[in-house]
Parts: C-alpha cells; structure tokens; sequence
C-alpha cells in the first residue's frame, strides 16, 4: 500500500511533545483515511481514530464524548475524528477542549474534513494560532505510477482517483463510479447541502463547462454566454470560488508586480485531477495531440500549485504568453509547457526581457516524471542550471 506524501511530515510533527492541531484537508477519495490510519500504525503511542461520517448526533457533545475517551487512555494519546465538518459548531467545541486540557493529560489532535467550505470559518474565528494545515491533494503521477503503474496516457485518462483504478477497463463503470461516488456526493453534499444556490442545475452545468476547459484562460462572460440559462459573471465567479473550495479546480491570475492588476485578469482554469476531463470528453480525448496538450499542461499545473500554492499564475501580453509563472519567495521562475516538437518562444523572450531575474524553465514528455517527483527541488536546480528550449 503506498504511503501518501505527507504522511511522514505529519508523524514528525506529532512526535513532538506539544504539537499544534494537526489538520489535514483534502476532496473525497484521495486517502486521506488511509493515511491516518497509517499514522495511527506508525505513531508512538496509543492512538484513537472515530469519524463523524456516520453519527446520528450532530451536536457538538459527541466531540467531548471521543476527547473525554482519548483522554482516558493517557497523556499523549493521538485522537483523530474524522469528517469534522459534519459536526456543527465543531470549532468552538474544538477550541474549548484544546484550551482547556490539563498539562498532566495532554492528548494530541488531528481532524480530517473533505470540504474545505464548512471548515474555514471555524478556523479564522476559532482556532488561529492553534493548527497546522496539510493539504491533501488528487493523487499525483508518482503515486500512480508506484501503485497501479500507470502510463503518462492512463494517468491523464484517468488519474487521481485511487479507488476508480478498478474499473478503468471498463469505461461504463468508470464513468458510473465517478458519477455516484465523486461528483454527486461533492456537488450535492460538500457544496448543495451547505450552501443557497438558486438554480442547481445551472451550479452542474457549470461543473461540466469547466472540466472542458483545463488549463485554458476564459473570462467569465464567455463562460456566461455557453451557459443554457440567464446569469452574471457575479453569480459563475462564486460557482468558481465554490468549486475551488472542495478542491475541484484553481483559478490562476495573470502574474504582475500590481496586484489590482492581477486579480482582475482573466482567469486560467486548472483541473486539479485530469480524470474531471474524461468525464466531459471520454478517454479517447488523449488520442488527439491538441487535447493532450491541454491535459499535459494542465496536470503541470496542478503540480505546481500542490507545490506553491497562491504562488502559481500565468503570463501574456497581446500574442505573448507564459504558461506558468512562480513567484517563491525572492525567486521568479518562468515555465513552458512542450507536449510536442515545437512551441513559439516568443512569450518566454519577452517575459526575461521584462522581468530579467526571472529563470526560465521548460517542461516536456521526457523530463516530466523528474519534474512533477520534486517540484520545488527540480524549479532549484533550474535556477543554477538553466535549461535550454
């Protein structure tokens, strides 16, 4: 069974003596479970792991019942709950617990919730200063290949589902799984359940408007105007926001030094799992180069913000463009995405010439698995090596 990425980070953390709230966020089905049971087999120490998912009671009483337990079973005890969103109120009930706990029988906390929509506001209200987040992405093209040794081809196909590899010979059932068991339940009970939206169906449209579109850059009013009911660009950027809630896509801004600038730029839309474009297109859609490209650059991109979060943007001016702009810290690398033999390089010129501390970077077929393994360690070693297109 392979040991998700941040598995050993977070053991680390626990073992030290006051650890911090260890929260991991993460979509449906991607092993956020499994690797907290991993933990659980790796910790040092007694360990109790309960879920919210299927409690009748909702209250947040049924939190002090599972910490009253932990603390029970001594100091150090490593309490996981996971579904933590589905308890209401559960960040004050956190808070007060975690406030008040004796120094004689500390316990360690880690809380697992698959949306990140109900979660926030506990903890900008709640719990500030108090936790750590891991993010707990799709899986990547690494793990794949490790655990169902997946091609390039069955990774864009298919990738970022574990629990779908089953039934990837048989598209029907692929399709069906990903339907009843990925996009309803987040649509309808990470998103629908928690949130007025007035016209659900024109909420799914949208879905499947946007997982037609990886990595491309659409303003809002042409994603208006291939909707088949009335609305405003108001109304498709709070569906963006929402499905970037739950994980689902990143919207990049285009990079510039004014920030104004660059949050009112049309967005690029990356799909944070190539599986959301199969759904939309079918598995032959790889067979057509266009197509790959898009999904190639669009998997590049994900990898880069799994890596660097809100420091991921694009770049153009006029017919000059960039595809992946990454401001890390005092480093500003410019990257090219080549699926195929040839690409213009006039966007990458323009853009050193603009920005000459920029580091330029390409990314292709023959030195993605080296690239998307180590991210930040493959953009480092650009920037003392740098590559030529």
């Amino acid at each position: 069974m392979i040991t998700r990425y941040f598995v050993p980070t977070l053991l680390q953390r626990l073992a030290d003596k006051q650890p911090l709230i260890q929260l991991i966020l993460g979509p449906r089905q991607v092993g956020k479970t499994t690797a907290a049971k991993q933990i659980m087999e790796k910790y040092k120490g007694k360990s109790i792991y309960t879920s919210a998912e299927q409690t009748i009671r909702v209250d947040n009483l049924w939190i002090t019942e599972q910490w009253q337990e932990a603390q029970q079973a001594g100091a150090g005890t490593l309490l996981i709950i996971d579904e933590i969103q589905k308890i209401e109120n559960w960040s004050e009930k956190i808070k007060a617990l975690w406030d008040a706990q004796s120094d004689k029988t500390p316990i360690k906390l880690m809380l697992l919730g698959s949306s990140s929509l109900r979660i926030q506001t506990g903890l900008t209200e709640s719990l500030v200063g108090r936790y750590e987040l891991t993010q707990a992405y799709h899986w990547s093209f690494p793990e794949s290949l490790e655990a169902f040794s997946y091609s390039l081809d069955d990774y864009l196909v298919y990738g970022g589902y574990p629990g779908a590899d089953r039934f990837k010979d048989d598209f029907e059932r692929w399709f069906q799984y990903m339907k009843a068991s990925i996009v309803d339940p987040m649509i309808g009970q990470d998103i629908l359940s928690h949130h007025t939206i007035t016209k659900p169906a024109l909420f799914r449209q949208a879905f499947s408007l946007l997982c037609a579109y990886p990595c491309r850059e659409i303003s809002l009013t042409s994603l208006l105007g291939q909707l088949q009911d009335k609305g405003n660009t108001d109304l498709i950027k709070h569906y963006l926001e929402l499905f970037e809630g739950v994980f689902i896509f990143k919207s990049l801004s285009k990079y510039s030094t004014r920030f104004i600038s660059s949050k009112n730029s049309i967005p690029k839309i990356i799909s944070m799992c190539p599986a959301f474009y199969t759904l939309v297109k079918g598995p032959q859609a790889v067979q057509d180069p266009a197509q790959k490209g898009f999904l190639f650059e669009s998997i590049v991109g994900a990898d880069l913000v799994r890596a660097f979060g809100d420091q991921v943007f694009y770049w153009r001016e006029k017919n000059a463009e960039v595809d992946f702009v990454v401001q890390h810290f005092d480093k500003l690398y410019a990257i090219e995405v080549k699926s195929g033999d040839t690409k213009n390089t006039t966007g990458m010129k323009e853009f050193c010439a603009k920005f000459t501390s920029a580091t330029p970077i390409w990314i292709r077929l023959e030195n993605y698995l080296e690239f998307c393994t180590d991210p930040k360690g493959f953009l480092t070693l650009a920037n003392t090596q740098c590559p030529s297109p």
